[in-house]
């Protein structure tokens, strides 16, 4: 590991502890500014980046546990091992929730909005699931696995897909108002976007992008993918949420006048 891939990577996960901290607290200071139908969404906006907050934490320490800074400058193994799986942890938690919180500021019925967030989320957490495996298997002779794990996860992954960019299109549609159907749309478009950034990551290895710069890459990805997804994506559903109380808001203005 050369001392500059070890800062890299050092500094771009305190980043990301940094912003998964400040949206949480962000999104929480914020949620009775919102109206009472729309505060769960908010809430679990925060609780998506404060659980991301703590795995970043738990990452940034097995970072700098697994190096150590030697007489001549440069870097030596300790012998404890980078323990990534906390990363795969948290998005077993949070990748289901990302989903639930777009859920939970679309005009559905509850009946479809729980329909939905059941099998979004599972598919969500089955491909968190069926990704491990193959993140685990770096040795160049076995990158054949490395591969079939990823074709298996891609499985959920693309009904996922499919659901945001094409099975909801219609409750985005159904919005009157054209400003929170552009939000919702964005968010939905972010998410996938965010998301492709995962499998593309995740094939690194089978490139031929091995040792210390494959690890170095598959961090930095993973750790942008995550800034976008979870906190960029959170904002915009905060930005709906507000767009929304603030038309609720007019509505009973309104309704108010003419009684």
């Amino acid at each position: 590991m050369e001392p500059s891939q070890f800062n890299l990577v050092y500094n771009v996960l305190s980043f990301s502890l940094a912003t998964m901290m400040a949206t949480t607290i962000f999104c929480w200071m914020r949620v009775g500014s919102c109206a009472q139908q729309y505060r769960s969404a908010l809430i679990i906006t925060g609780l998506v980046t404060f659980i991301a907050a703590y795995h970043y934490l738990r990452i940034f320490n097995s970072w700098t546990e697994a190096y150590v800074w030697n007489s001549a400058g440069t870097l030596d193994v300790t012998g404890v091992p980078f323990n990534d799986a906390y990363r795969y942890m948290d998005w077993l938690l949070t990748v289901p929730l990302l989903l639930i919180e777009i859920i939970l500021v679309m005009k559905l019925d509850p009946a479809e909005t729980t329909s939905k967030a059941v099998t979004l989320g599972t598919s969500a957490a089955l491909m968190i699931i069926l990704g491990y495996p193959g993140e685990t298997i770096l040795d160049t002779d076995k990158l054949s696995g490395r591969w079939f794990w990823w074709m298996l996860a891609m499985l959920p992954f693309l009904y996922i897909v499919y659901t945001l960019l094409v099975g909801l299109s219609a409750a985005t549609a159904s919005e009157t108002d054209p400003e929170i159907s552009s939000l919702i749309k964005k968010a939905q478009v972010a998410t996938v976007i965010s998301w492709c950034t995962y499998p593309v990551v995740y094939i690194l290895p089978m490139l031929g992008i091995t040792g210390s710069t494959s690890v170095v890459c598959i961090q930095v990805g993973y750790s942008i993918a995550d800034i976008i997804s979870k906190c960029g994506v959170g904002l915009l559903v905060y930005t709906i949420t507000m767009a929304k109380t603030e038309a609720l808001s007019k509505g009973g203005e309104r309704q108010s006048l003419l009684s």
